[in-house]
């Protein structure tokens, strides 16, 4: 920051969320727009939070037993061309590679979009046996989607960081478990870690995962009406295991098609993060996932210097040991007022303060992020304590963000009612379904608004009996709004 007037957000989050949002990711440290449209470059404060999500999300994945490998950057264009629904659903989206140094190449390498057609003839050569599955891979790592037109840092970039899970099973039952299992957890991150709650359901047909049978999804309401698609978890049936020879021969040494999953979040979890908990101060981060949860600000003049600097590094030294990721403050060329602002600014949820006062009653003064509310604690009760702040903290932010969710579903019927509530509140629309595309067409090129989900259970019954749209038989429930 050139001087200290650069610190502070000036565009207001209900007003102007676009510029808003901008302005928190950028004086918030956690990136910056890259000399190329469409791309950022994550600064080390932003890819602590990646880091976080990948520290959760990993040991989940491995204790349900996946593993992590690494497949190549670079599909060659044939591999694509076995599974026509990728190269049809993802061909517009691709980024190719024509040539190696000053020569061409004699075939197109697409820089991937997503792994199905990599991971899965590799798959296949180690699956030989029904004692060979279930086989399960994860791995971390980028890709590439030539579609972003406008970057909105970790929205909607055109490459962007995520992990993709594939799996291998011998029946549809066993991978059914795991897609849901996979979104189970997805659930998990949002609620436990994030503090966003989320709806969970299915993509409608014309929307799902190319290739797949079943697309779920997880989904997060935005404070601006918008809805973010958290993570998805894919049931890929058996097109895909067709498509690149992925068998096994069972105990009576028949052989079988294996069916497949695949499942995936990316960072679109960090702007959904930053969106929905940061305020017109800056940034918010939940504790489970803040780079620093806790930073203490001494608060000295000359005559008491040395005991309250003496005083606050036992409180960090404390913490450290209790595995508390904090940060002391003693900057003297700062007063505190710069201090609070500045950290509020990075989002660390909880602050201690430390003044003669303190030093003297043998307290600490802890204030939280996210509504200032103060609170003083004993010393010497600080590890234990601070625990239950980091619970109040995540807890404040899961009910606010809830409330949102809460007041923001509607049922609307008729093309002009859903129109009408979605350009008056955002949020999610919900209304009967016939099932047909050209029904979300409808809306959609009205107010650019789509179908995010429909009801996990395909049995259930719609809320009315006629489509919302078109007035047909009603099939399920389409949940109506606008998305990142």
């Amino acid at each position: 920051m050139s001087n200290d007037q650069d610190l502070g957000i000036t565009e207001s989050k209900e007003h102007s969320p676009g510029d808003w949002y901008a302005e928190v990711v950028v004086k918030a440290k956690l990136a910056d727009y890259a000399p190329m449209g469409g791309f950022i470059v994550t600064r080390p404060r932003g890819y602590a939070l990646w880091e976080g999500i990948q520290d959760h999300l990993d040991g989940w994945f491995k204790d349900t037993g996946a593993q992590n490998s690494y497949f190549p950057a670079l599909i060659p264009e044939g591999y694509l061309e076995q599974e026509k629904d990728i190269v049809e659903g993802f061909d517009p989206e691709v980024a190719w590679v024509t040539h190696g140094g000053h020569d061409e190449l004699e075939e197109r390498l697409a820089f991937r979009p997503t792994s199905e057609s990599i991971i899965t003839p590799f798959m296949s050569q180690w699956v030989r046996s029904h004692r060979d599955l279930p086989l399960r891979l994860n791995q971390w790592c980028s890709v590439i989607r030539w579609e972003a037109t406008e970057t909105k840092p970790f929205f909607r970039t055109k490459e962007f960081l995520w992990q993709e899970g594939h799996t291998a099973h011998e029946t549809e039952d066993e991978a059914w478990d795991e897609t849901m299992t996979r979104l189970g957890q997805y659930e998990k991150l949002y609620e436990d870690v994030l503090a966003i709650p989320v709806m969970r359901g299915r993509k409608p047909a014309h929307d799902k995962f190319p290739g797949a049978h079943t697309t779920t999804t997880v989904e997060a309401l935005m404070p601006d009406g918008k809805s973010v698609q958290g993570g998805t978890s894919h049931y890929l049936g058996q097109s895909f295991a067709e498509a690149y020879d992925l068998t096994y021969t069972d105990e009576d040494e028949e052989e079988n098609v294996a069916h497949t999953t695949s499942w995936g979040l990316s960072w679109r979890a960090l702007g959904a993060l930053i969106m929905t908990h940061s305020d017109d101060q800056g940034f918010v981060c939940p504790p489970k996932i803040a780079p620093e949860q806790v930073v203490i600000v001494p608060i000295w003049n000359e005559d008491n210097e040395e005991e309250v600097l003496d005083y606050a590094e036992g409180v960090a030294d404390d913490l450290e040991d209790a595995d508390v990721r904090v940060e002391l403050d003693d900057r003297d060329e700062r007063n505190p007022g710069f201090k609070f602002n500045e950290w509020e600014l990075k989002g660390v949820p909880v602050r201690i303060e430390i003044g003669p006062n303190e030093v003297e009653d043998e307290e600490l003064t802890v204030v939280h992020r996210p509504d200032g509310e103060d609170t003083v604690e004993d010393r010497d009760d600080i590890e234990e304590s601070i625990e239950d702040h980091f619970e109040e903290v995540h807890d404040k932010l899961f009910e606010t963000a809830e409330e949102n969710l809460q007041e923001n579903v509607r049922e609307a019927s008729g093309r002009g009612q859903i129109l009408g509530t979605l350009g008056q509140h955002g949020g999610y629309v919900k209304t009967p379904w016939c099932g047909d595309e050209d029904c979300e067409e409808v809306i959609k090129d009205e107010i650019a608004a789509e179908i995010v989900m429909v009801p996990m259970d395909r049995d259930e019954e719609p809320i009315g009996d006629d489509c919302g749209v078109c007035g047909e038989d009603a099939e399920e429930t389409a949940y109506f709004a606008r998305s990142y």
